[in-house]
């Protein structure tokens, strides 16, 4: 995890802040559906857990997460589909 300014280019954004389990693991589920290979989806959350959820999705869906970095109360993760 990283504090420092991330500058990875992205496809997607999704802004999921605000939302509880499971909203934002649907929301980054349904924007790598509509991305080809090798896209990057950036998705910000204030779910505490959206970590472990984001963590777990990646390792069983092959996707790459690339990045998280925090910024006040939200979770930055940039996502590449496999």
């Amino acid at each position: 995890m990283s504090d420092k300014k991330t500058m990875i280019e992205f496809s997607l954004e999704i802004d999921a802040a605000g939302l509880m389990c499971p909203l934002p693991l649907l929301r980054l589920k349904k924007a790598l559906m509509s991305l080809e290979s090798g896209h990057v989806v950036k998705i910000i959350a204030t779910d505490p857990a959206a970590h472990l959820d984001f963590g777990v999705f990646v390792n069983q869906s092959g996707h790459h997460l690339m990045d998280i970095t925090k910024q006040d109360n939200r979770q930055i993760f940039y996502i590449k589909k496999k």
